[in-house]
C-alpha cells in the first residue's frame, strides 16, 4: 500500500469557504485509508512547518493536490506554500539544483529532481462548465484542456522526478453546483487510480 499526502490548497473566502475542497480531501483520506493506505492531510491556510512539509513530501509516494482554480491557477496561499517549502527543497530533499552541469549548461534544465519513482495526482474546483474546456468554438479556453490550464503546475511536480496520475476536475461549482454527482465522480476516480 502507498502512502499518500494530501494537500488542501483552498484559501478561504466570504464567497467560498471551501466546504467542496473539504469534503474532497476528508473523502479521499477516508476512501484510501479503508483500502490500506497511508495518508497525511495538510490543509495551507491552517499553517505548514516547511522542514515537516518537505518531510512529508519525502515520505510519500504519491501527493494528491486538491485545489480550487482561482484566476487559472492555484490560491495565493498554495503558490506561498510551494515558494517556501519548494525553494527550501532545492538543496536535496526535492531536487538537486535545476539539473544542469557545468559540462552543458544549456542542457536538461529540470533535471535535478530526486523524487524518482513518486507521483502526484491534481485534484481541481472549476467554476467554468466543463463545456467550455477542449472546444475550439469556446471563448475563454480557445479548445485547450484543463491539462494545458495547468501544464505550470505539472512541471513543478516534474521539476521534482514525479509522475502525474489522471488529473480530476469538478466543473461549475458555484453556479451550478451538483455536489453529490461530483462526490461520485471523484470516488470513482480514487477507485480507478488507487
Amino acid at each position: 500500500m502507498s502512502k499518500i499526502l494530501i494537500i488542501n490548497a483552498h484559501h478561504a473566502y466570504p464567497f467560498a469557504e471551501g466546504r467542496l475542497n473539504g469534503s474532497l480531501v476528508e473523502m479521499a483520506d477516508e476512501t484510501l485509508k479503508s483500502k490500506g493506505h497511508e495518508t497525511r492531510v495538510v490543509k495551507v491556510d491552517d499553517g505548514y512547518d516547511v522542514e515537516q512539509e518537505l518531510e512529508n513530501h519525502q515520505w510519500a509516494d504519491i501527493v494528491l493536490l486538491q485545489t480550487p482554480v482561482n484566476w487559472m491557477g492555484v490560491p495565493w496561499t498554495f503558490k506561498k506554500y510551494m515558494d517556501e517549502v519548494y525553494t527550501a527543497g532545492m538543496g536535496g530533499q526535492l531536487t538537486n539544483g535545476d539539473g544542469r552541469h557545468e559540462d552543458a549548461p544549456k542542457k536538461n534544465y529540470g533535471a535535478g529532481g530526486t523524487l524518482n519513482g513518486k507521483k502526484y495526482m491534481l485534484s481541481l474546483t472549476f467554476n467554468a462548465p466543463e463545456e467550455s474546456f477542449n472546444d475550439p468554438s469556446e471563448y475563454l479556453f480557445q479548445g485547450k484542456g484543463v491539462d494545458d490550464l495547468f501544464f505550470p503546475m505539472h512541471m513543478n511536480f516534474r521539476f521534482f522526478a514525479m509522475e502525474p496520475l489522471p488529473t480530476f476536475a469538478a466543473y461549475d461549482v458555484m453556479k451550478n453546483a451538483e455536489p453529490e454527482k461530483e462526490f461520485g465522480r471523484f470516488s470513482a476516480h480514487l477507485a480507478e487510480h488507487f
